[in-house]
């Protein structure tokens, strides 16, 4: 695409070079660039791409975009903006034909639930026969095909070419992971989203929010970016604050399960091995049996279902769609062993998160629940303790551990989370080495235990400094007592 073409409705200036240049490609990150690319020097929560110029001129790059002043003496098109990271969303949707206007964009945001909310709609309207993609945290799926992705929402440039991508397969929905940080670093700027999802808001990311009213206005943005509906949960106090504060005027559903509201579930009965409820909407009313275990997927469940409500998916689908998803890996997870005890794998990585997991294995534990958990290095510490609280009030001991601790001591991080569990008097163990932790679990577990190890979920690797280290726990624990028997 010629340059002119692809910023001619953008406010720029031309600092130095030719607009009349073909640009095959934009990058955000130096080390990707090829021949031919533009390159967006944004600043990020960590990095400035200011500092990388000369290396994306070294790889190829023919068009540097800019916010800053800066002296660029090599033979390429430099264009100033305002701001590097709308137009990087900006020129990303022009230069990918503006995919988000070709298909049914749908963006979940909240604390917790994002993930499998994006899994059931999929689940749904595929019983429906409506072919739909996902972009979250477990990666990006089109057609069977799944794609790593580092950050929960992609980088604009990369979302804009997934969703391409989905576009030219057609594929007809897409659900979408919307975090806080990508509403606050504007990478979903540009984006047509025609259904806007709110699971709950409890406290995470005050690092770098640094109170709960930046992290729930970053939260609202997505609700003023919609155009065809927004659908929110009235049980949660932040959710009733959104219908307050919209300045959208487009249609809401509200769900819930104790408020009033347009799709709710009723009868609701929690057992080993899943729920049993009614879901009740305009519609009607239709029985579900779903194999997702606890109330909080209830929640989820009401939340997809909407949705599907929302585009006219008939409620036998709904259902079929529901009662087909034996599990989503990392959320609740048994792993398959032979023991006389239980082991669960689950993300929970806030209070609440681990407040909903540990509430829900309480109704059904016959031994002891023992917890393997620990909290995220360079994140937000002061939720350590309240982890470290939560934890205690329903475990029976908590082995306390490591869990992606980047740059900090995870001894420093341990003693954090410990200071919760003392302040309730709970019984700990401190085992830094994670895997020491799962072992130590393993190897003292009774009969009828419940373990449950906390925080990694889905992820199959540790961060330690800036090494991404392999660490599939589903994996370690098959090995650990094959070891045990062994």
């Amino acid at each position: 695409m010629k340059l002119k073409n692809l910023i001619e409705e953008y406010e720029i200036e031309i600092l130095k070079g030719s607009t009349n240049i073909c640009i095959n490609g934009i990058e955000h990150d130096s080390r990707k660039i090829s021949k031919g690319n533009m390159f967006v020097a944004i600043e990020g929560f960590t990095v400035d791409g200011h500092k990388y110029i000369n290396e994306a001129i070294e790889n190829g790059a023919i068009c540097v975009v800019v916010q800053k002043e800066i002296a660029i003496g090599q033979d390429v098109t430099v264009v100033k903006v305002d701001d590097t990271k709308l137009a990087l969303a900006k020129f990303s949707s022009i230069f990918y034909g503006e995919p988000s206007k070709k298909l049914n964009l749908i963006g979940v945001t909240g604390t917790n639930g994002k993930t499998s909310i994006t899994y059931l709609i999929k689940s749904i309207f595929e019983a429906s026969d409506k072919r739909t993609g996902i972009i979250g945290t477990m990666g990006i799926v089109i057609d069977n095909d799944v794609i790593d992705n580092t950050n929960t929402t992609p980088e604009s440039n990369l979302t804009h070419k997934y969703l391409k991508e989905m576009v030219d397969k057609g594929i007809q929905f897409c659900a979408m992971e919307v975090s806080s940080h990508s509403l606050d670093l504007k990478r979903v700027e540009y984006m047509d989203f025609k259904v806007g999802i709110f699971t709950n808001l409890t406290e995470d990311h005050l690092d770098y929010h640094k109170d709960m009213e930046n992290y729930y206005k970053s939260k609202l943005r997505l609700f003023n970016m919609t155009s065809g509906c927004n659908i929110i949960n009235v049980d949660d106090e932040y959710g009733r604050r959104i219908l307050k504060d919209l300045e959208n005027s487009i249609p809401v559903i509200t769900y819930g399960i104790e408020k009033k509201s347009d799709i709710y579930a009723t009868n609701v009965v929690c057992h080993p091995k899943g729920v049993d409820f009614i879901l009740n909407c305009p519609k009607g009313s239709i029985p579900i049996n779903m194999k997702l275990l606890g109330k909080f997927n209830v929640y989820n469940v009401l939340a997809a279902a909407a949705c599907a409500i929302y585009y006219d998916i008939d409620l036998f689908s709904i259902k079929k769609g529901i009662e087909s998803i034996n599990g989503i890996k990392g959320r609740f997870e048994l792993v398959p062993i032979e023991e006389d005890y239980s082991v669960i794998i689950d993300f929970a990585h806030t209070p609440d998160g681990l407040e909903k997991v540990l509430s829900t294995i309480k109704q059904f534990a016959e031994g002891r629940i023992v917890v393997v958990f620990g909290a995220g290095g360079n994140r937000d510490r002061a939720k350590r303790p309240i982890m470290g609280e939560t934890v205690a009030k329903y475990a029976d001991l908590a082995i306390v551990t490591s869990d992606n601790p980047r740059y900090e001591d995870p001894d420093k991080i341990i003693e954090d989370i410990i200071v919760g569990i003392e302040r309730v008097n709970g019984k700990y163990i401190p085992i830094t080495d994670r895997k020491e932790a799962i072992k130590y679990a393993l190897s003292n577990a009774r009969p009828k235990d419940t373990i449950l190890l906390a925080g990694k979920g889905h992820e199959t690797y540790t961060i330690i400094k800036d090494k991404i280290i392999p660490f599939d726990e589903k994996q370690i624990v098959l090995d650990i007592l094959k070891d045990i028997k062994e």
